[in-house]
């Protein structure tokens, strides 16, 4: 939100303990710096990251997020906070089943332009909990994942929304009192924990929230994953992991 979206001073890439000062991922994110082969190679294949290879699926967007999970690929917020993508199994077979059908199918996820740097921007936008698995995506910020991809243990998951119930989806609890448009520090966090589900998938020790996101470009056509509250990351390869001295660090 205006005025309140924290800065990417590098204090900010600890992640936090207790609840009420927690941030998320900043807006402030810095551009994507040119890629870099080798850290790439580290987390994916690197061909992955490069827009052209996005290009490559000519429009089959849903085919390209199925393989971004399935790769385990990671997002940069906040200029080094690496989080990990993750479909939950319903919105998996959702998009594959999209993805089989081919580019025109008329459910294929929406990328939006690189003018569309906030959801307010889109067209239609209003202040609701809402979500069509193609515009618009219910997710969730999950952290102290300790197996997540980046090295950092922070995975953005995305479900299924809709009339068919997704077991890994937003609880009714997160529905109803969904507020993702104002800033993170005064919602209601770790709704998601009531559900079996969700804590046999990430542990009962993962720190959540849920957010609605949606995908654009910018100008050099890199992907942007972005929350409603602005806060956003680009798609991009983990830093290589420090090297352990004498098993001290």
């Amino acid at each position: 939100p205006g005025g309140r979206r924290p800065s990417g001073r590098a204090s900010m890439l600890l992640i936090p303990i207790g609840l009420a000062g927690v941030v998320l991922f900043s807006s402030a994110a810095t551009r994507p710096p040119r890629a870099s082969p080798k850290c790439a190679a580290e987390a994916m294949p690197p061909v992955l990251y490069a827009p052209g290879t996005r290009a490559s699926y000519a429009g089959n967007l849903a085919g390209f997020l199925v393989d971004l999970h399935e790769a385990k690929a990671t997002f940069n917020f906040c200029g080094g906070m690496m989080f990990q993508l993750a479909l939950s199994d319903k919105l998996h077979s959702h998009l594959s089943a999209v993805s089989s059908r081919g580019a025109s199918d008329a459910q294929q996820p929406v990328l939006h332009d690189a003018g569309k740097r906030r959801m307010q921007q889109l067209a239609g936008y209003d202040k609701t909990g809402a979500a069509d698995n193609a515009r618009v995506f219910h997710g969730r910020e999950v952290r102290q994942v300790h197996s997540a991809a980046g090295g950092m243990g922070m995975v953005l998951q995305l479900s299924l929304a809709g009339e068919e119930e997704d077991a890994e989806g937003w609880t009714k609890k997160e529905l109803s009192g969904y507020d993702g448009w104002g800033h993170d520090s005064s919602r209601k966090w770790n709704l998601a924990r009531e559900a079996d589900a969700f804590r046999a998938k990430w542990g009962a020790q993962a720190v959540t929230l849920q957010h609605r996101f949606y995908l654009h470009v910018d100008a050099q056509d890199n992907l942007w994953l972005s929350a409603e509250d602005g806060c956003e990351g680009y798609l991009a390869a983990a830093p290589p992991a420090r090297p352990k001295v004498f098993g001290l660090f």
